[in-house]
C-alpha cells in the first residue's frame, strides 16, 4: 500500500487543524499550525471557497491522514461501517479507533500514530498472550494488549510511557503501568473521540 513519505506537518496544515502526527512537536512552539496556519504551497494563503464535494474530499483525506489509512483499506472500513447496527459515520470513527496501532498510540506507548504503526510492525506488542505485528488488527471488548516480555526494557516504549505519563487514556481502555499494558474495556463511542472529525461529510462523500 502506499503511504505519504513527505513532510507530515504539510498535512496539518493542508487541514487546517493539527493531526498530531509529530507526537511531541505538536505540542511545542515549533508546530507548524502554530507558526504558519495556511496551507502549504504558493498560493496557500490565498482564500479559497470549496465546493460541496471539496469540502467532503477533504474531510475525508484528513481522517485518512490522521489514521495512516490508504484509501482501499478506507473504503473497506466504510463498508464494514455500513453493515453494522447504528450511525454508519460513528460506526467508521469506532472501527478506525479500534486498529491496533491507534490503541498503542492512545495508550502511550507511541508518540504519534506512525510511531505506533512501526512499533507494531516490529513485533513489539502481544494481544491476549499472541504476538501480533498487524497494525490494522482491529481489538475487540476484553483484549488485553501487552509489551511483549522480551521489548519491556525497550528504551524507546519506556521513553514514551513516561513522557505520555500524563496525556490522559481514553475511558474505553483501562491501563497498567506496571506491567506495561492495556485492556479493552468497551468500543470507542462518539464522545471519546477528541479530533476534530465532521464524519456526516465522509458519509455523504460515499453515498454519492
Amino acid at each position: 500500500m502506499s503511504r505519504y513519505k513527505d513532510a507530515q506537518c504539510r498535512v496539518c496544515r493542508r487541514e487546517g487543524c493539527k493531526l498530531f502526527l509529530k507526537g511531541e512537536r505538536c505540542y511545542s512552539d515549533k508546530c507548524s499550525i502554530s507558526r504558519r496556519n495556511y496551507a502549504p504551497g504558493d498560493h496557500g494563503q490565498k482564500n479559497s471557497k470549496l465546493s460541496e464535494y471539496g469540502t467532503q474530499l477533504r474531510e475525508k483525506q484528513k481522517t485518512r491522514s490522521c489514521y495512516g489509512v490508504g484509501e482501499k483499506q478506507f473504503r473497506k472500513y466504510f463498508e464494514m461501517a455500513s453493515n453494522r447496527k447504528g450511525i454508519t459515520g460513528e460506526n467508521l470513527l469506532q472501527i478506525l479507533e479500534s486498529r491496533l496501532d491507534n490503541v498503542v498510540y492512545r495508550l502511550g506507548y507511541g508518540v504519534s500514530r506512525s510511531e505506533a504503526r512501526q512499533m507494531v510492525n516490529h513485533g513489539q506488542f502481544e494481544v491476549n498472550g499472541k504476538k501480533v505485528n498487524i497494525p490494522s488488527y482491529l481489538v475487540k471488548v476484553g483484549d488485553v494488549i501487552t509489551v511483549r516480555e522480551n521489548k519491556k526494557d525497550n528504551t524507546t516504549i519506556k521513553a514514551n510511557a513516561e513522557v505520555n505519563h500524563v496525556r490522559p487514556v481514553p475511558a474505553w481502555l483501562e491501563k497498567d503501568d506496571e506491567k506495561l499494558s492495556g485492556k479493552v474495556i468497551r468500543l470507542a463511542a462518539r464522545e471519546d473521540i477528541d479530533i476534530p472529525i465532521e464524519e456526516h461529510l465522509i458519509v455523504e462523500l460515499y453515498s454519492k
